[in-house]
């Protein structure tokens, strides 16, 4: 993977924080915030997802929205 250098502006006592933070944990500012970012979600193509993947083609295409909301209200009422 190829780094990049990143120039942030936080509050002191929030950069302390962290640093202490890293020291307490053996670890580094840039390992933190790596970590943090990772756990970000990652915005993909729907029709990438892996469930869309395999529901595609589960419904026969003569199906309507308006088929699905009758069956819907057949199933749990109105």
């Amino acid at each position: 993977m190829q780094e990049t250098k990143l120039t942030v502006r936080v509050a002191r006592n929030l950069l302390e924080n962290a640093k202490r933070y890293a020291s307490e944990n053996n670890t580094t500012l840039t390992d933190l915030i790596g970590a943090y970012l990772e756990k970000l979600p990652v915005k993909q193509a729907m029709e990438n997802a892996p469930l869309v993947r395999n529901l595609s083609g589960s419904v026969s295409d003569r199906v309507s929205v308006k088929d699905y909301h009758r069956h819907l209200d057949e199933k749990y009422g109105k």
